[in-house]
């Protein structure tokens, strides 16, 4: 039997995605609804609410290989608009380096080599997407536990923030702006929160965010960046982007998405 509180969250994202479903065609279009931006932040204190009863360290769902989707669906960009990416894609990623910076006693680079040999993660698992579509793939990447203890965390780091190579409308007659992401430090050291560089036992299609992309288990696909560039721990999102935590959020969606 489920415990009361898995049927409540259940319960209360069928709703959701149900009302996603009709509010929303593509994920931009959320924008252009104020009905639709208020039921999103009114949304998040109860989601967030539903997470924690769940446990810290509660696990999202895992299958087996059986379950792969045939065809997973690629979200967001597939293919970034920037000639600092066709450039380091073109060359393999070989020049490739991952910048760790911020709240952080050791700032460096890391390599994909460097991250393929820092403690890794291989999980079979749901992309739910907010549009109401779901695949099934299969992940490996290091643990972003693995990675933030190798680089230290200043004790008053408490967010830790993805900037990436995809740059999206910055809506009216704004130029694009790079993608971000933001997760919270419980998210950042959870089992299941990786920093894929495979997947389905191959190296990360371009398609689907090569060379690195977040898995974020517990949270719906927009929260897993693609195309990750950098990662900066901050004590507040407050000075990036529009100071909510994320691109979409700064967009309209919640910035916590927990499933």
């Amino acid at each position: 039997m489920l415990k009361p509180s898995i049927i409540s969250k259940r319960a209360f994202l069928t709703a959701a995605r149900g009302l996603g479903t009709m509010l929303l065609a593509g994920c931009d279009q959320i924008t252009e609804s104020e009905t639709a931006r208020g039921v999103f932040d009114s949304a998040e204190p109860l989601n967030r609410a539903l997470q924690g009863a769940l446990g810290p360290q509660a696990l999202a769902a895992e299958f087996t290989e059986a379950d792969l989707s045939p065809a997973f669906r690629a979200n967001g960009t597939t293919e970034p608009d920037s000639e600092l990416y066709d450039e380091i894609s073109k060359g393999g990623f070989a020049d490739w380096r991952l910048d760790v910076s911020g709240l952080v006693e050791r700032p460096a680079k890391f390599s994909l080599a460097d991250l393929r040999a820092l403690p890794s993660r291989t999980q079979i698992t749901r992309h739910d997407c907010v549009e109401g579509w779901s695949c099934i793939g299969k992940w490996k990447g290091a643990r972003l536990s693995a990675l933030l203890s190798v680089a230290g965390l200043k004790s008053n780091a408490r967010l830790i923030v993805f900037h990436c190579a995809d740059k999206l409308p910055g809506g009216g007659f704004s130029p694009p702006v790079p993608y971000y992401e933001s997760i919270d430090l419980g998210d950042a050291f959870h089992e299941q929160t990786i920093l894929a560089y495979d997947m389905n036992g191959k190296e990360l299609p371009v398609a689907y965010g090569a060379p690195l992309r977040l898995r974020v288990e517990r949270q719906l696909g927009y929260k897993h960046a693609k195309y990750i560039m950098a990662i900066e721990a901050v004590e507040s999102f407050a000075h990036i982007g529009s100071g909510k935590g994320s691109y979409w959020a700064d967009h309209g969606y919640s910035w916590y998405a927990g499933i």
